[in-house]
């Protein structure tokens, strides 16, 4: 709000749509904003460090502490047997993940003990004279080991839809193929962090840089055996997240509260650097093995996949991870015939967790890469391949054909994914015998048939209708902005005359689902507090990572008060004010949140509704909100006048918000439902170039079309888009995740695992928001979610340093290259080439 009231203003400063920085960005810039290792130390703080298994896997004989509390400094050495409740932070009901390690060791890097001492770097000099006397066990660390040993964490799950066997088996064209995917490291900026302070009787706040205050809660509640009220949990903002601080936080949290309960005074853990490679999980690496048969245009007409997923030690989020992963093997590609098979394997290393796509960008670039596959063997250009097999798009007018007369004929039923027939045929042409009753219901029937093939066309292997399709569209702009065909055919002509550097190009495309696919996951609280002096306090249960999150729903909440974003006070998220919060994780975080805050505002502006229609005798639904006034008629008052006039005739100016996704269900046991509320969609065009004499490589420029629906605020998502996409390139390119044969992680720190630099980023980066989207179900402001899709928009990374590849034997063989895309992994794919072998 202005501070000249009297002066009606055109529009509201700060609303829903406008650019506005992150709401921290001065602070951050200026070093300020603080951290859990920036909140002042009460007085009497001590800190901790966690004692790591150096085995794999291994019986633990004996643990001797003896010259760890020795050390001057040392206050306590916390195991086990000091926790007064549940030894386990596992984020799911299996509790297979304990604080402390006892009789048996599974990861090297695994908790078993804690040393509390006055200061952090006592702490862990101390933890180093641990003497521990371990029986060595065999250790499955590889995604190999573990499928040989059938070491599942459950039985192979499987997602089918037709007989993929038999449309294979029948294809006029098979290939089949193998992709290897590493992991990778969050490399947040701000460590794993936790500050415990004990209050009176049972009570405790605690401090964590979490992306799910809720879960650490019930986890500390749980590891000291009290009721969830006793514990506070609060996060003003963590210095990144991308999924490692959506369970990984419980350690270090857990174990600080431990310590503050057991010596009643404040305690901190914080890793450093090299201790969070060791202890906490990564992103998923797997194995996909995948056979394919498709006709000579390349439609697919059938699809198995395998799916061998390296889980860790324990499930973590492994299940709906590889889940996730399965839901995504068709990225925006229709499979009339598919099983998808996935192998949940247990190994001695890091249990892997969330990581911003969570599964889904596995899927995705395995899809791209079966593409990719289905047109070199078939000499085709691979953007021709992917628009012949895209889903079908809604098509608003042959629904509204199928209308006509208002005719009642039911439509055929969607098909059950057997392949062929006549589902295909009608999308090329109308049905050829449609029933003939007069032009009415024969234009009626037609076009209920073609509807039908439409919807065949739209079904996912999982069931579930893509009825939101805009990617086929969105290609031809991108494709046409970035001038695809021309640069395609340069590319080919410089190859041919450059024996040593190479280039390449591709299109891909995204088809990303919105939704937690925990059902029950997918609700947000909120609560909003209008003072007497018209100002605004927000709060509710998403967490701020630096993606943007709080800025976007204050400006929700401004919206819909219709008053300028200054006027909204963004305050830390505490489990003390909304309870029972899911983690700001599957990208929902404005969807969920936004909604829930802006509830909570609608309720308090329908009490002034009311107040001021009783007061000025109007009908309530002549009452606007608009920029910093409300009016009736002749009737008008600042909106601080109205929160002083309503407080003084006793007004309740607070209230909760709560929001719940409509529509989604998913039946696991059958592998069928609608898990997605909606999909976001993208696309990206990336220039490679390539030494083929190292392997050296570098991305020379990328055009990128990404469909938000309507921005809550553009600039938020274009550094959404920027960011995820270039994470997505380290996944693909540089970052190497490398255990030895005793299962240790070798590369722990940034001397030996290499996230991308600016360096990395394309010389050339060209971004745009799709500005014809808009999501066609009722998410806030028909806003579309932006955290992880843009992250798999750099599978064309890799799909152009495959062309590139190609290029050395003039595109006669297909090389199968892994990720991540290393310089010595190029290489090697150039010599296989070379050799003429795939």
């Amino acid at each position: 709000m202005a501070s000249d009231r009297g002066k009606l203003q055109s529009s509201i400063d700060g609303g829903v749509g406008a650019d506005r920085a992150h709401d921290s960005a001065t602070k951050h810039v200026a070093g300020t904003a603080l951290y859990i290792d920036d909140i002042p130390e009460p007085p009497g703080t001590l800190h901790v460090q966690i004692g790591m298994s150096t085995k794999a896997h291994a019986r633990v004989v004996a643990l001797d502490l003896a010259a760890v509390r020795a050390v001057p400094g040392v206050i306590d050495v916390i195991t086990a047997a000091d926790i007064p409740g549940d030894n386990d932070v596992s984020p799911t009901p299996t509790h297979d993940d304990p604080v402390f390690a006892t009789d048996l060791v599974q990861y090297a890097g695994q908790s078993m003990f804690a040393v509390v001492a006055t200061s952090r770097h006592v702490a862990r000099a101390a933890a180093k004279l641990a003497r521990v006397a371990y029986e060595e066990l065999p250790a499955i660390s590889t995604i190999e080991q573990a499928l040989a040993a059938q070491h599942y964490l459950e039985p192979p799950y499987v997602m089918q839809r037709g007989d993929a066997a038999s449309a294979i088996a029948t294809a006029p064209h098979r290939v089949e193929g193998r992709l290897e995917i590493g992991g990778q490291e969050h490399f947040y900026l701000e460590g794993q962090a936790a500050l415990a302070v004990p209050g009176e009787d049972e009570d405790m706040t605690v401090h964590s840089s979490t992306q799910h205050p809720s879960e650490i809660q019930h986890k500390i509640a749980h590891v000291l055996g009290v009721p969830s009220h006793s514990i506070t949990v609060e996060v003003r903002r963590m210095g990144g997240g991308f999924g490692g601080k959506e369970s990984q936080g419980n350690l270090p949290a857990a174990v600080a509260a431990i310590a503050a309960r057991k010596l009643k005074r404040p305690v901190k853990c914080v890793y450093d650097r090299d201790d969070d490679f060791m202890l906490t999980g990564k992103r998923h690496d797997m194995r996909i093995d995948y056979s394919v048969g498709f006709d000579g245009d390349g439609r697919i007409l059938g699809l198995e996949m395998d799916q061998a997923v390296r889980c860790g030690m324990s499930f973590d989020l492994s299940q709906p991870i590889a889940d996730r992963a399965m839901f995504h093997a068709d990225n925006a590609y229709y499979l009339p015939a598919a099983k998808i098979t996935s192998y949940r394997l247990k190994t001695h290393t890091q249990s892997n967790t969330a990581f911003r796509g969570f599964g889904g960008p596995q899927g995705v670039v395995a899809a791209e890469r079966v593409i990719d596959h289905i047109a070199a063997h078939l000499g085709l250009d691979p953007l021709l391949v992917r628009r012949r097999n895209f889903y079908a798009p809604a098509d608003a007018n042959l629904i509204a054909r199928a209308q006509f007369d208002n005719a009642s004929v039911p439509s055929p039923p969607v098909g059950e994914g057997k392949g062929g027939g006549d589902a295909k045929t009608s999308l090329e042409s109308p049905h050829p015998n449609p029933p003939h009753k007069g032009e009415g219901a024969t234009r009626l029937r037609t076009a209920q048939w073609e509807e039908a093939a439409a919807r065949e066309r739209r079904l996912t292997p999982y069931f579930m209708e893509v009825e939101d399709c805009i990617i086929a569209e969105m290609v031809d702009e991108l494709a046409r902005t970035s001038n695809y065909d021309k640069r395609r055919v340069e590319i080919r002509a410089w190859n041919a005359k450059n024996p040593i550097l190479k280039r390449g190009i591709a299109l891909t495309p995204v088809k990303f689902g919105i939704s937690f696919t925990k059902t029950f996951l997918n609700q947000a609280g909120a609560l909003v507090h209008v003072y007497a002096d018209g100002s605004i306090a927000l709060n509710h249960g998403g967490t701020e990572m630096g993606q943007g999150l709080y800025v976007k729903v204050a400006q929700v909440v401004a919206e819909t008060f219709q008053v300028d974003l200054a006027r909204v006070k963004i305050t830390a998220t505490t489990t003390g004010k909304v309870p029972n919060t899911s983690a700001t994780a599957a990208s929902s975080g404005a969807d969920l949140n936004g909604m829930a805050a802006r509830n909570a505002a609608e309720a308090i502006e329908a009490r002034f509704v009311d107040f001021l229609a009783l007061k000025w005798n109007v009908a309530a639904d002549t009452i606007v909100f608009k920029a910093g006034r409300v009016s009736s008629g002749v009737h008008t008052i600042t909106f601080d006048d109205l929160a002083r006039e309503a407080w003084m005739n006793r007004i309740s100016m607070s209230a909760t918000g709560f929001y719940a996704t409509p529509k989604i269900h998913w039946d696991r046991d059958n592998a069928r439902g609608r898990p997605f509320f909606y999909f976001a969609y993208g696309a990206a065009v990336s220039e490679v170039a390539i030494d083929t004499l190292t392997g050296e490589n570098r991305l020379l420029r990328a055009d990128i079309l990404h469909d938000v629906g309507r921005s809550l605020n553009p600039t938020i998502d274009r550094g959404q888009i920027e960011g995820g996409f270039i994470q997505g390139l380290g996944w693909l390119t540089t970052e190497e995740l490398v255990w030895d044969d005793k299962g240790v992680l070798r590369t722990h720190a940034p001397a030996t695992y290499k996230i991308p630099a600016i360096s990395d980023a394309p010389l050339d980066l060209r971004l745009a928001l799709y500005d014809r989207s808009v999501n066609r179900e009722d998410t806030i402001f028909k806003s579309k979610a932006v955290g992880e899709p843009p992250l798999m928009l750099a599978a064309s990374v890799l799909s152009a340093l495959s062309d590139a590849v190609a290029s050395v034997a003039d595109y006669r063989v297909f090389p199968p290259l892994d990720a991540p895309a290393t310089p010595e992994r190029v290489l090697a794919a150039v010599l296989r080439v070379s050799a003429g072998r795939g």
